[in-house]
């Protein structure tokens, strides 16, 4: 369990000090942990509206704030290239995260051309039925790529390494909350670099 921890740890504090320079980055981390928390509460009555909250705020809250926000030159702090983090990134990387969003954005097509989606689902009787379909789409989505890339690191690094990296995933946005709560202020105060990054390297 102690080496279960350590690796978590340093998951975790490598994927900070990497991808989590930019306070307007940790600002939209902090809205997607709150919007992914109520999204984990709502899939206990709700699946489907669940996994829309997840998509739809705190996925692309996320994504936008690596996208848009993080230098993607050399990391002058950790002394890495962009091109070095993106090669020892244990989850998706921005390169991986590319063709997960678009997944994402095409997955509800066939249901433009087959409302059924196959068989799978009910005949939709309104518009809510459709945003249900969706909705339970990408909630599919989400845990295919959740256990896809878990399976993955079995086979490239070990069992431990994809455990532990399901876990982070998993528990980020509590994580994140600890780590990000202050982030808006610090935005609001003309800080968009982090500074503690050198003093904790």
């Amino acid at each position: 369990m102690s080496s279960f921890l350590e690796a978590l740890r340093i998951q975790r504090w490598d994927d900070h000090r990497y991808y989590h320079h930019n306070r307007i980055n940790q600002s939209l981390h902090l809205v997607s942990a709150v919007s992914f928390l109520v999204a984990y509460v709502t899939a206990f009555t709700d699946p489907a509206i669940a996994a829309l909250i997840g998509w739809l705020v705190s996925m692309t809250s996320r994504q936008a704030g690596h996208f848009f926000f993080e230098p993607h030159t050399y990391d002058e702090v950790n002394q890495a290239t962009h091109e070095y983090k993106e090669e020892i990134k244990v989850g998706y990387n921005l390169q991986r995260k590319v063709v997960l969003m678009a997944i994402w954005a095409l997955s509800p097509l066939p249901l433009y051309f087959d409302p059924t989606f196959f068989g799978l689902f009910a005949a939709p009787q309104g518009p809510m039925d459709v945003v249900r379909h969706v909705g339970m789409i990408w909630l599919v989505l989400a845990v295919g790529g959740l256990l896809f890339r878990t399976v993955h690191l079995f086979v490239l690094k070990d069992v431990q390494t994809g455990l532990v990296w399901a876990t982070k995933i998993l528990t980020d946005p509590f994580h994140d909350i600890k780590l990000y709560y202050k982030a808006p202020l610090f935005v609001l105060q003309g800080e968009l670099i982090d500074p503690g990054m050198a003093h904790k390297h």
